[in-house]
């Protein structure tokens, strides 16, 4: 998309409003959120929705095998085990259980 600069105006409660064309560009439809960024002294708004579809496209891009959630949540408490029984058996001086 290219870049455009409008004007708009602020009201004094920080209410403001997107200009149609901006709504649309964005793919904004009746109520909808978005995200605010404000980085030095700017303000990026960006489709809460593309957030999400760019989060899904990192882990397609970088997932090595395909797992349901609660495959994920079994792993992620069995490495929490084996921390704890690291920590364990460290504090019995290296003692076997």
């Amino acid at each position: 998309m290219a870049t455009q600069t409008m004007d708009i105006k602020v009201a004094s409660n920080g209410r403001m409003v997107l200009p149609a064309s901006v709504r649309k560009a964005m793919g904004l439809h009746g109520d909808a959120k978005v995200i605010l960024t404000v980085e030095d002294d700017q303000v990026r708004l960006s489709p809460i929705g593309h957030g999400v579809s760019r989060a899904q496209a990192l882990y397609r891009e970088h997932a090595r095998q395909a797992r349901t959630t609660e495959e994920f949540l079994n792993d992620r408490k069995a490495e929490a085990a084996a921390d704890l029984g690291e920590v364990t058996s460290g504090d019995k001086d290296g003692d076997a259980q």
